[in-house]
């Protein structure tokens, strides 16, 4: 049986660490099988494209699918605005050809929904044995952070354990996204509002298509 096709827009390259949790709540909602997510890299379109409407259409057109995940960060923005904004963005599309849509739209930013997994943390800064405490911000207070890129880099630098010459050359950015492709369990993020959302959408999605029957 082919594997479900789905492609993912997002507002920055460091977003495709999504992958991981959408992945999670497709397996969660019954379907079987298999997946082949892909992240619409449109990085080197010349010119570039510009604003959410023309990001969807060229991930449409490079990267077909069964379907499509649109996200943005509510950021300054409440959820239900960003919400909004990408089905206004989905309803100008042409019908034909455009796979069904899910928002997905964390609360500020992507990386406050991988602040509670240590181990993750731990073994994507190489030193899954690490004792030293990283003090995780509680999870109820991960969509209230001001900066959570900004804390999960500081995470894996202590998760490290590196000083000195070998912590300057410890590139933290690069690894968000391992972060979320150790993380195995994601049922604790259910207690996230934005997430719970997110699930329920693609819960009725899988069921509406009866993609959990094949």
């Amino acid at each position: 049986m082919n594997p479900l096709r789905f492609t993912l827009v997002t507002d920055g390259s460091s977003d495709r660490a999504l992958i991981s949790p959408l992945v999670w709540l497709l397996q969660r909602a019954g379907i079987t099988r298999g997946f082949q997510p892909r992240w619409a890299d449109l990085r080197r379109l010349v010119p570039p494209a510009r604003g959410l409407g023309e990001r969807t259409r060229w991930a449409i057109d490079l990267y077909p699918c069964e379907l499509l995940f649109v996200h943005r960060d509510s950021e300054s923005m409440s959820a239900q605005v960003r919400r909004s904004e990408i089905q206004q963005t989905l309803d100008l599309l042409e019908p034909e050809g455009t796979p069904p849509a899910i928002c997905v739209v964390p609360v500020r930013m992507t990386e406050a929904w991988f602040l509670f997994d240590t181990q993750a943390i731990r073994r994507a800064a190489g030193n899954p044995n690490g004792r030293m405490d990283l003090e995780l911000p509680e999870l109820r207070r991960c969509e209230s952070l001001p900066d959570p890129k900004s804390v999960l880099r500081d995470l894996l630098v202590r998760a490290s354990g590196l000083s000195g010459r070998r912590l300057r050359g410890f590139q933290s950015h690069t690894l968000l996204t391992r972060v979320s492709e150790l993380v195995q369990d994601f049922s604790p993020l259910r207690t996230l509002s934005a997430f719970q959302e997110l699930e329920e959408d693609i819960n009725r999605l899988v069921n509406d298509r009866r993609w959990n029957q094949q």
